[in-house]
């Protein structure tokens, strides 16, 4: 006999990838708490913006505007570092990467606020000390402001980063590798001693020159970026054993003191804007589920490059969400919540084979490896590497190995953003995935599709539409924009039935 429960889901952690998960659990109804052992919203510099997908998926959520109006620029440079690199897609007008500058803190706001809005449990100074769980319910000790207690709920999903305490009570192995490199990363004002030449180069006053992008020596790496017309981006990569606490924030001494040994002078620095150091890892968890217990972001996957982390976690917790709802009741389909580790981890590796080959790119310091990155650099003048890179980098270039992914090539791949007409007028694709339901879209009127999707209609909504150059005759859309499957344009009546009712029970079969 199931037990009685606090809560259907226990998120620990309130980090971006935590708090997306709550929103979106409670999108779908399910009663969500999230235990934070911070007391209050972090302020320690952390990630300065997202990149990639989960844009595209913030969008389709309604979101992306909320987003952009805390940023601090939501329309930088299309200019991203890859392995000691440049990805430039500046001379493109319709670059396939894209980022909003946002500094950690202000997103975890907004997202702190969405999920309130939505009625997620959001407990700040609550820290998890033990969990527990048996064939029905999780259960998580936990120490608050007013003692100890305990939740219990129908799983528990561990948000809570790379020294996750969830991850570890629960068994899951963490292999992979910690490189020795320390990172700092700085914004400060431009001082008066430093003028950017007309080709990007710093001519600084006492010192000399100093190139543009990335300059290598002995002692490590350094680069340099502009980000407005006061202020400029300092970044600093050297070898080292030190042990640093990702709590204690950096303070500009340290980055003087870091770009001294790197490059040998002393660099005038205006007033910081932000101060952070981080190393690189390269870590996948073995499995993100362990019966009820299940993690996600940092806590399933650390990758040694920046600008992946958020994309990847927070991607991790829309396609889970939805999974988790149908599972609460215990009315799942057979191995639907299995899929969440056999997608996920699937692009989680794909994500660590291109950070790996930064690693490549970035630390080696002989004559082969200055050849490897200017060959390499070639190549990224050419459009078409540049593009099939970025996509890499953004993760829109995944396609999961779903059935019948063979007779379509949409089908296991985030779905296009079409505009749709319809007797109630004109709409999109992103729009049907506000309200993060399952949505059968039939583009050409076909009545034997809508007709095979009709006992499924109290939990998928059928949309009939006409758009410009559709790309299938109908699509079966996931709650996390996945399309589950597709039917070929003008196939012959009868022949693609079969196959959608194979999708709706695989993926919408509960009772």
């Amino acid at each position: 006999m199931t037990r009685n429960t606090d809560v259907d889901v226990v998120v620990v952690g309130a980090g971006p990838t935590g708090l997306m998960l709550a929103g979106e659990l409670r999108l779908a109804g399910v009663r969500a708490v999230v235990l934070e052992r911070s007391p209050r919203l972090r302020e320690t510099a952390k990630a300065n913006g997202i990149a990639g997908q989960i844009l595209e998926l913030l969008r389709y959520r309604g979101l992306l505007d909320r987003v952009k109006a805390a940023s601090t620029d939501p329309s930088p440079p299309a200019r991203f570092p890859f392995g000691g690199l440049d990805l430039d897609f500046t001379h493109l007008a319709d670059p396939p990467l894209y980022a909003v500058q946002i500094p950690q803190a202000r997103l975890e706001g907004v997202l702190d606020e969405r999920a309130r809005e939505l009625g997620a449990d959001v407990r700040r100074g609550h820290e998890v000390l033990g969990v527990s769980q048996d064939d029905d319910t999780v259960t998580a000790d936990v120490r608050g402001p007013d003692g100890s207690y305990q939740v219990t709920a129908r799983y528990l999903v561990g948000c809570d980063g790379p020294r996750s305490r969830v991850r570890e009570l629960a068994g899951i192995p963490f292999p992979g590798t910690t490189y020795p490199e320390v990172n700092r990363l700085g914004q400060v004002t431009v001082p008066d001693s430093i003028t950017r030449l007309d080709n990007g180069d710093l001519e600084v006053s006492g010192v000399g020159t100093i190139r543009a992008g990335f300059t290598r020596t002995d002692g490590g790496v350094f680069g340099w970026g502009t980000l407005t017309a006061d202020v400029m981006m300092v970044y600093t990569s050297e070898d080292e054993t030190t042990e640093y606490d990702d709590d204690t924030p950096m303070t500009l001494a340290e980055l003087e003191g870091s770009i001294r040994r790197v490059l040998g002078v002393d660099l005038p620095l205006g007033e910081p804007r932000r101060l952070s150091r981080f190393t690189f890892h390269a870590r996948q968890a073995e499995r993100y589920r362990e019966g009820r217990i299940l993690v996600a972001g940092d806590a399933a996957h650390l990758f040694p490059a920046t600008g992946v982390a958020l994309n990847a976690g927070m991607l991790d917790t829309v396609n889970l969400a939805w999974k988790l709802a149908v599972g609460v009741n215990g009315l799942a389909p057979d191995g639907l919540l299995d899929t969440y580790h056999a997608e996920r981890h699937f692009a989680g590796a794909r994500t660590l084979l291109h950070t790996r080959a930064q690693v490549a790119l970035r630390r080696g310091l002989d004559p082969a490896a200055d050849a490897l990155r200017e060959v390499f650099q070639e190549l990224l003048v050419d459009e078409q590497p540049l593009r099939r890179l970025a996509a890499r980098v953004a993760a829109s270039d995944i396609r999961y190995p779903l059935p019948g992914a063979d007779r379509h090539a949409l089908i296991g791949t985030f779905a296009p953003d079409l505009t749709l007409h319809t007797d109630q007028g004109t709409t999109s694709v992103a729009e049907l995935m506000h309200a993060g339901r399952p949505v059968l879209l039939d583009l050409a009127d076909r009545q034997d599709l809508r007709e095979t999707a009709r006992d499924w209609q109290q939990r998928v909504h059928i949309v009939t539409a006409k758009t410009d150059d559709r790309p299938a005759d109908a699509l079966l859309i996931r709650p996390d924009a996945l399309v589950a499957w597709a039917a070929t344009n003008d196939e012959p009546a009868g022949t693609a039935q079969p196959a959608l009712h194979d999708a709706l029970t695989t993926w919408f079969s509960w009772e």
